[in-house]
């Protein structure tokens, strides 16, 4: 199979350079003179042809690059419900289905012609069609409501998509009678953040928001477009295991290649087992879950809970139960359901409507690839084990926000576990993935005394397993 080249015109003196640049744009959702930092816009905007050509053969992205901003524009291939990052307030938590909503709606409230626009303007503009939501709406009364407003703001002005100027959306969100604020409205920006696949109003389903570019009966064209979508499941997930992802995707991973053209493209290494393939990050810097890292009551739990899991699996005297995994189709059409059953079910244009697919597309393949059989680890398990972490650290190790709720810091630990692929939750208990193997020698080093002079739990990860 035909890998395109990469990083052809860039000097093996510029490749750190050149990688930093893709590392940047790949992991913020818009690049822009102060964000993330000043001084990022120009190193980008030095390989911005380079890296459009690159993204567009490897990944089939599309990279926007203008003297004044950088947009990557992805193709979605599947929904992942553990990239909430580029959606959250402030305080880093996710944006809920109202803040989503006032999003769009505030985004739809711009004209144009305006160049600035009050809160209290905007406010006005975007009630009555909260209003005709049903379940959504707005009433200046409700803090909740308001709130809601003040982040999406936040969200939007962070970008620089808005400017404020004067005033304060906090003293707004105060008092409505008398606080305002006043925006300057950068329209080429918000036209840039939000850019779906298709017209919302012509969906019936999510799923329309997946990429379904036409690839022609031409075998190369269809190794090709397989090749993209395998190239864009590795740098997009944690880990791609072989009897988990599609099997065109696996097919197209196990050769060298793709995996070796992004480590190129991005400077990750790759790691290679028999169940799959990962590209392991070492400076912890791309990613939007670092694992291991210091700090965190939750990290550290979820590493501490691998170990035992590793020392339950290799203990002679226990014999656990193995069940396969599920297929991430199976994952995607359950969670395409729970999305759709939130759509509205009026005033779709139906003639010309983007739908689900059937069922059973994609199911048939003349290459089925094997059944993944893997360790069951029971809820009362995982229970004795956090147990036995409190006892052996003190509660007191894990924060004020968790000491009294081993429980709590148990479903959130399993939870940061699933998501980087590293255990499947199930009724019942765990299953635990192959790439857990990978942290089995992890242990709790000495506290790390910062330069505050506070005290942080820190990991000692080992060197990867083979």
């Amino acid at each position: 199979m035909p890998v395109p080249s990469v990083a052809v015109g860039v000097q093996v003196s510029d490749l750190g350079s050149y990688q930093y640049a893709v590392r940047m744009v790949l992991t913020h959702d818009v690049i822009t003179a102060t964000r993330p930092r000043p001084g990022i816009l120009e190193q980008v905007l030095r390989w911005a042809d380079q890296m459009a050509a690159d993204l567009r053969d490897l990944l089939g992205y599309t990279l926007i690059a203008t003297t004044r901003q950088v947009r990557l524009i992805r193709r979605l291939d599947a929904f992942d419900p553990t990239q909430s990052a580029a959606l959250s307030s402030r305080y880093g938590r996710p944006f809920d289905r109202r803040r989503l909503a006032y999003l769009c709606l505030v985004l739809a409230a711009f004209q144009r012609s305006r160049v600035e626009i009050s809160l209290a303007d905007l406010v006005r503009a975007v009630t009555p069609a909260a209003n005709a939501i049903d379940g959504l709406g707005f009433d200046p009364t409700v803090g909740a409501h308001k709130a809601a407003v003040v982040d999406v703001l936040d969200w939007l002005a962070d970008r620089g998509a808005l400017r404020l100027s004067d005033g304060s959306a906090e003293a707004w969100a105060s008092d409505t009678e008398r606080g305002d604020a006043l925006y300057d409205i950068d329209h080429d920006l918000c036209a840039a953040l939000f850019r779906p696949a298709r017209p919302v109003q012509h969906l019936t389903s999510a799923a329309g928001l997946l990429d379904s570019t036409f690839v022609s009966n031409k075998r190369g064209a269809q190794r090709e477009a397989a090749a993209q979508r395998a190239a864009r499941a590795l740098l997009e997930y944690p880990v791609v295991y072989y009897a988990l992802a599609a099997p065109e995707v696996a097919d197209a991973l196990r050769p060298r290649g793709i995996a070796e053209s992004l480590s190129r493209l991005t400077g990750l290494a790759v790691e290679r087992r028999a169940e799959g393939i990962l590209l392991a990050d070492a400076g912890g810097r791309f990613t939007d879950r670092p694992f291991p890292g210091r700090g965190g009551a939750v990290n550290r739990a979820a590493g501490l809970l691998l170990a035992k899991v590793a020392d339950l699996i290799e203990d002679p005297d226990v014999t656990l139960p193995e069940f396969p995994a599920p297929a991430e189709a199976d994952d995607q059409r359950e969670l395409l359901a729970r999305i759709d059953s939130a759509l509205p079910a009026a005033g779709v244009v139906q003639e010309l409507a983007w739908s689900a697919p059937p069922a059973d597309a994609g199911d048939e393949s003349p290459h089925p690839a094997p059944g993944l059989l893997l360790p069951f680890v029971a809820d009362e398990s995982l229970r004795g084990m956090i147990g036995d972490l409190y006892a052996e650290l003190g509660p007191a190790s894990f924060t004020i926000a968790w000491q009294h709720d081993p429980r709590g810091l148990l479903a959130a630990a399993v939870t940061f576990l699933a998501d980087l692929r590293l255990v499947r939750r199930m009724p019942g208990g765990v299953l635990v993935l192959p790439a857990a193997a990978r942290y089995r020698n992890i242990t709790l080093a000495l506290p790390v005394r910062s330069a505050s002079g506070q005290q942080s739990l820190a990991f000692d990860a080992g060197e990867p397993d083979e």
